[in-house]
């Protein structure tokens, strides 16, 4: 019997790793800052348990959710690349059945977590539901894709300050915006690794439909953007020196990304993707928390 158990242990265990593999659990640093941002403001300093618990729940559910879907509607084409070939749905590793499973559970654990904050949370649910899959799709007609994941995350900052405060207010907006061409900036940068395969399956990107030159402009524009929309929501928000002094730290980190790329040399694109922009989500929470 305590073989039996240990052995199934074992078993579920060795399946937790092989999900937190496939979601990357890891990424949940991009946007789970944003969404404590907006729950902070909208509480106006340190929020009561019950929402930051909620919020957490929904946050990482709803990735969750994105991630697995992301990667069961991209099977075939992961299958095919290079980059993505050992991904646990291509080893097989996870099956199809037990993904499309794990789908839904995150969709239904979303859903609660929403029907707990208020009404309004409760409603839009499965409008982020809906829009978080139709992310996966978009690559598949159209190279604004990097803009429609960029706008997927941007909901984080919009959902922390709904879940304590049901109205959309300015400085929540000028956060979507800012997050919005943040992520699709760097969304381009990373997506420059798969240009010649994307081409080559005819699927949609900028840096496949323009080029490696024209794709690090657009980049840089958004990150312009960043810096601009951030700026604005602390002013809309009444955020002091503190905030303002951690987004000038932001639009320096941003400006270095863009100094360690460039059309000659791709090599650190990893480098930029996961280590730069992991910190700036964390350095404008602990920016915003300090200002508060």
């Amino acid at each position: 019997m305590l073989e039996l158990l240990n052995s199934r242990l074992k078993s579920l265990w060795d399946n937790t790793v092989l999900v937190c593999r496939m979601i990357k659990i890891e990424h949940s640093i991009f946007a789970l800052p944003f969404a404590y941002m907006g729950l902070f403001l909208a509480s106006d300093g340190w929020p009561e348990l019950t929402p930051f618990l909620l919020l957490t729940v929904a946050m990482v559910a709803v990735r969750s959710f994105a991630m697995a879907f992301n990667r069961l509607v991209d099977i075939n084409i992961d299958s095919e690349n290079p980059r993505t070939r050992s991904r646990q749905l291509v080893t097989g590793e996870l099956s199809a059945m037990f993904t499309f499973w794990f789908i839904v559970v995150c969709a239904a654990i979303f859903i609660v977590a929403c029907y707990n904050m208020n009404e309004l949370c409760h409603e839009l649910s499965y409008f982020a539901l809906a829009w978080s899959a139709f992310y996966s799709l978009t690559k598949r007609f159209t190279m604004l894709c990097h803009f429609v994941l960029g706008s997927v995350l941007g909901l984080a900052p919009l959902a922390g300050w709904l879940c304590v405060d049901p109205q959309f207010t300015l400085p929540a907006i000028l956060f979507f915006f800012g997050v919005l061409f943040w992520v699709a900036g760097f969304d381009i940068l990373y997506a420059t690794q798969d240009r010649k395969f994307d081409r080559g399956r005819e699927l949609f990107s900028i840096p496949a439909c323009l080029g490696i030159e024209k794709a690090l402009t657009i980049s840089t524009f958004c990150h312009i953007n960043t810096g601009i929309f951030f700026l604005l929501a602390g002013i809309a928000a009444g955020l002091g020196w503190i905030y303002f002094t951690t987004t000038a730290i932001v639009a320096a980190i941003l400006v270095y990304e863009h100094q360690v790329i460039s059309a000659d040399d791709m090599s650190r694109v990893n480098m930029a993707f996961f280590a730069l922009n992991g910190v700036i989500s964390v350095l404008l929470f602990v920016g915003t928390l300090l200002a508060l």
